[in-house]
């Protein structure tokens, strides 16, 4: 498949160059999307240099800050505007592994949507404190609880799309932009009926940077599953 890779970032200058090189050195016909919101530490600075090595790197320059949702609904109309027919989701900070990204474009001959999920054989989570391993989830077992999905990793950020799955979303109704996008971006593919599943990953938090997480991000996330369900009640979901 013609794939895309898109990768949002802010303030990720000592994550990008790896990750690029990575996935280049895996397959030199994937294409990369990077999506920068005005990144201070010149994030896009570099992306430029490196787009004259790798003809598939290409760059998004926005604004400012405008939040994780918008970036990847930007990509994602971006990705289907030029036919791309496997459109892969990834954080720039390499807590996904470049290595599983051919896995998940293979799965998506017979799936429309894979998530490189931490929860599906246990917890495959390394890094984090117990804390916030009981948050994320406590969160996913809430989700499955509240909307009815029975996807054990519903917050997660690595992602396969195949075209077809992105194209039948109306992407200009989406309402969320932290990481309950995740969420509401699983909800509209389970409820339309398409064929979702989960590769057991193993989650490295990131090494060097600093987490975008925030308290705002997580009451967005609580308030966006009790959406969902009302949605799903009275079939409001496009």
């Amino acid at each position: 498949m013609k794939t895309l890779i898109i990768s949002p970032t802010y303030n990720e200058s000592k994550n990008i160059h790896r990750l690029v090189e990575l996935l280049f050195s895996i397959d030199r016909s994937y294409h990369l999307l990077v999506i920068d919101d005005n990144s201070p530490d010149g994030t896009a600075d570099i992306i430029r240099e490196l787009q004259k090595y790798y003809p598939n790197l290409h760059l998004e320059s926005r604004s400012g800050k405008l939040g994780l949702g918008t970036a990847y609904c930007h990509g994602f109309k971006w990705a289907l505007e030029r036919d791309y027919e496997a459109i892969v989701q990834m954080d720039a900070d390499l807590s996904h592994d470049p290595n599983d990204v051919p896995k998940m474009v293979a799965l998506l001959d017979e799936n429309d949507l894979v998530i490189g999920s931490r929860y599906c054989n246990g917890v495959s989570v390394v890094n984090w404190p117990i804390r916030r391993l009981i948050l994320s989830y406590g969160a996913n077992l809430y989700t499955r609880i509240i909307t009815g999905m029975s996807i054990k990793d519903a917050t997660a950020g690595f992602k396969a799309w195949k075209r077809d799955t992105l194209s039948a979303i109306d992407l200009n109704d989406v309402r969320s932009n932290g990481y309950s996008f995740q969420i509401e971006m699983n909800f509209r593919t389970w409820i339309k009926k398409f064929k979702i599943a989960e590769l057991p990953i193993i989650f490295i938090d990131r090494t060097i940077g600093e987490s975008k997480m925030s308290k705002h991000i997580m009451y967005e996330a609580i308030f966006m599953v009790w959406r969902l369900r009302f949605w799903k009640i009275f079939r409001w979901v496009k």
